[in-house]
């Protein structure tokens, strides 16, 4: 078990949809940990919240909460709640249980012990690292879609806003092709990495420092056959047109972290892109799209 000596802190802010994204990477500026998660689903509030070493890096905090704000338009209220280290990673792994997803995948926490179900592909994610980082249903979403858009055997593959890198992991693990796994957050490219060299396919997967579509490393690879992305509505609608001329003709996208009704609206942004809906898929509250550009596999 891994110890903490510092003592812990979580801070956390209620915003609306709108204002998440800019608000996780402000709290990521200081925390180890960032997620988010409902707070009040019928009003559309959702609880962003980190977990650091206990007032480290305070001024900077303040200072990329301010900047969340007036780039958002929303000021939220700065919420602290001390939080023992042990209990944090007992309740963090108590969340993280294995996870069976589709045919093929087993996703497990580094402190899971005991066999496998046969015929699983492993994934393996430290449960202090994977805290908050992926909504459970728009992560199983994507490795189900993947299971599928695997029979095609995609050459050029693109894990954009990677995260923890799971999903660059499984089309590592899935294919044995090349992954480029690209992030904003110097912290989820950093992670990715180490995530990508525990699970064996370290050198299949290239973690990449880049925002979206504009990074040297992603123009240098397209056209892309396979793009995975599981990040937010709102930047996947804007980022829409740069996803179409980046798909290979015939290429797929698997796109995630949709809520059921943000899917027709990102949807629409990516028809008017000439890409097409093959299939969704759904976990709970969460909606996963697969598109498809039109070409020589048509």
């Amino acid at each position: 078990m891994r110890r903490h000596a510092v003592p812990l802190e979580t801070v956390f802010v209620e915003v609306p949809d709108a204002a998440v994204e800019v608000y996780e990477a402000a709290l990521g500026t200081v925390c180890t940990t960032v997620g988010f998660f409902f707070a009040d689903e019928a009003r559309g509030i959702w609880r962003v919240e980190g977990v650091r070493d206990a007032g480290a890096d305070e001024a900077r905090l303040q200072d990329a909460l301010s900047l969340a704000a007036l780039v958002s338009g929303v000021s939220a209220i700065l919420g602290r709640e001390a939080t023992e280290a042990e209990g944090w990673l007992a309740r963090t792994w108590e969340a993280f249980p294995e996870q069976l997803v589709g045919r093929r995948f087993a996703v497990r926490g580094t402190h899971q012990v005991g066999s496998v179900a046969p015929g699983r592909l492993v994934l393996m994610l430290d449960a202090g690292l994977a805290f908050g980082s992926g909504e459970h249903g728009s992560t199983r979403g994507c490795l189900r879609a993947l299971e599928v858009v695997a029979r095609r055997r995609p050459q050029r593959i693109l894990d954009l806003g990677t995260g923890s890198g799971i999903l660059a992991m499984a089309a590592a693990v899935l294919l044995r092709r090349p992954v480029l796994a690209t992030d904003i957050e110097p912290w989820s490219v950093r992670v990715a990495g180490q995530n990508a060299a525990a699970n064996g396919v370290g050198r299949l997967v290239r973690p990449v420092l880049a925002n979206g579509w504009h990074g040297r490393a992603v123009r240098a690879g397209a056209p892309y056959d396979l793009v995975l992305a599981n990040i937010l509505a709102r930047p996947l609608c804007r980022m829409a047109r740069e996803l179409s001329l980046g798909l290979a003709p015939g290429g797929t996208a698997i796109l995630a972290g949709l809520l059921k009704s943000q899917a027709r609206m990102v949807l629409a942004a990516h028809r008017r892109q000439g890409l097409r809906l093959e299939a969704i898929w759904r976990e709970r509250n969460w909606t996963t799209l697969v598109l498809r550009r039109a070409g020589r596999a048509d």
